[in-house]
């Protein structure tokens, strides 16, 4: 099969990589532009982009795919199918139905649960209990289209959106390889998505880490992990911001009836306790502004806190998932 693939990221890169191991006729490889990135802003190439030079692939890196010319081009290859993974620009309708099987798009949920741009961290947040890829026909709409071939893997209790974004990277690869070779023998058949339980998983927003101590330590904890590598959950600590990056949840909640939501109820060897609105969390790493992650108690030493202090709240009043 001759394969266009159009994807930026790691997530993109691990399935591109999987296609060129598995042997495809990979014609051109379509990711977005460099764009600026660390302390200096320089442009950095994304990880497909990195990939596709040390193979040697054709590669394109067009703002648009509205223009006559990338269509003239993407026409002219006669592919068999075109796969997207995570390539963040809009297929017009006319480079949707260039392709002998169509676009073929590997998301990272199961459809059509978590539509949209952060399926990983919205199932985290949503305490999903399991999540896992879907590979789907691509339509106009936004990830409404047909479906091919789901597999499933289970959440688990502390996985983060970096380490489930690892997990399905490799399950994604491994179900776009499953499903050529599905199409190719004529064994699938596009099942339409219903449009009951669909949910949308909206873009992450800066503000949204900053964490509500009122809320409850369940979801406190689901949303360090969701937010765990960005935009990273945190408190703010006399004005100034400290990162959660792990925290667990409190067992032993009694006697802290008389603290309030984001108060200091005990510091030990085992990390700081904080009441929140229901229950209480452990934080285990945190980081303050311009320092290093370190565990909680390496923090305390070098920046006395003590029971009874508190972190400020943010506004998570009513969280969107």
């Amino acid at each position: 099969m001759k394969i266009i693939f159009a994807g930026t990221p790691a997530f993109s890169a691990t399935a591109l990589e999987a296609l060129k191991a598995a042997g495809y006729d990979i014609a051109l490889v379509l990711t977005q532009p460099d764009r600026p990135a660390g302390r200096g802003m320089k442009a950095m190439p994304g990880a497909v982009k990195v990939l596709a030079k040390q193979y040697g692939l054709p590669l394109l890196q067009p703002h648009s795919l509205n223009g006559a010319e990338v269509n003239t081009q993407l026409d002219a290859i006669h592919a068999d199918a075109m796969i997207v993974a995570a390539y963040g620009l809009i297929l017009p309708s006319t480079v949707l139905a260039l392709p002998r099987y169509g676009c073929l798009n590997i998301h990272a949920s199961l459809l059509p649960r978590w539509r949209g741009a952060a399926p990983i961290q919205r199932a985290i947040l949503a305490g999903d209990r399991e999540t896992g890829i879907t590979i789907m026909q691509m339509d106009k709409g936004l990830d409404t289209g047909n479906m091919l071939l789901q597999r499933s893997i289970r959440i688990g209790r502390d996985d983060t959106a970096q380490m489930l974004h690892d997990k399905l990277s490799l399950l994604g690869a491994d179900c776009i390889i499953e499903t050529l070779v599905q199409l190719e023998q004529g064994n699938l058949s596009p099942v339409p998505q219903s449009e009951a339980g669909a949910t949308y998983a909206l873009k992450l927003k800066k503000d949204e880490a900053r964490i509500n101590w009122e809320l409850g330590a369940e979801f406190i904890h689901r949303a360090v992990r969701a937010f765990n590598p960005w935009p990273g959950a945190h408190t703010l600590m006399d004005g100034n911001i400290l990162k959660i990056w792990r925290i667990r949840i409190g067992t032993d909640t009694d006697g802290l009836n008389h603290r309030a939501p984001g108060e200091i109820a005990a510091i030990d060897s085992n990390g700081i306790t904080v009441r929140c609105g229901e229950g209480a969390v452990i934080l285990e790493v945190v980081q303050k502004s311009g320092g290093r992650k370190m565990n909680a108690a390496e923090f305390v030493a070098g920046h006395p806190l003590y029971p009874g202090d508190f972190f400020e709240s943010g506004k998570w009043s009513n969280p969107s998932l």
